[in-house]
């Protein structure tokens, strides 16, 4: 149950992109994943490890999945806004030869 809990968390705090430029890596489904992910992984790691189950879920939960959502929305950002900033070279184009 505590799965679903960090799930939310995740879930509620992406929905405060709105109030930043859209740089996330792979725009707003990225900035979605990215949060989902670091909720659920954050709020893993601080409950120990362990899968609590519904009858010793307390409202703590839901603030331990906070940080890593967070975490991971910044890194997408500042990780898109690279990526916008240095885009990549395309394989195909080649400088002609000086003569």
């Amino acid at each position: 149950m505590a799965l679903v809990v960090f799930f939310i968390m995740g879930i509620a705090l992406w929905h405060f992109t709105v109030f930043v430029p859209d740089k996330f890596w792979g725009g707003i489904v990225g900035a979605f994943v990215a949060a989902v992910i670091g909720a659920v992984i954050c709020g893993f790691c601080v409950a120990g490890f362990q899968i609590v189950g519904r009858h010793d879920l307390e409202i703590t939960a839901a603030f331990e999945a906070i940080p890593g959502a967070i975490i991971a929305l910044v890194a997408s950002w500042y990780y898109g806004r690279h990526l916008d900033q240095h885009p990549r070279r395309k394989r195909g184009a080649r400088r002609p030869a000086r003569a």
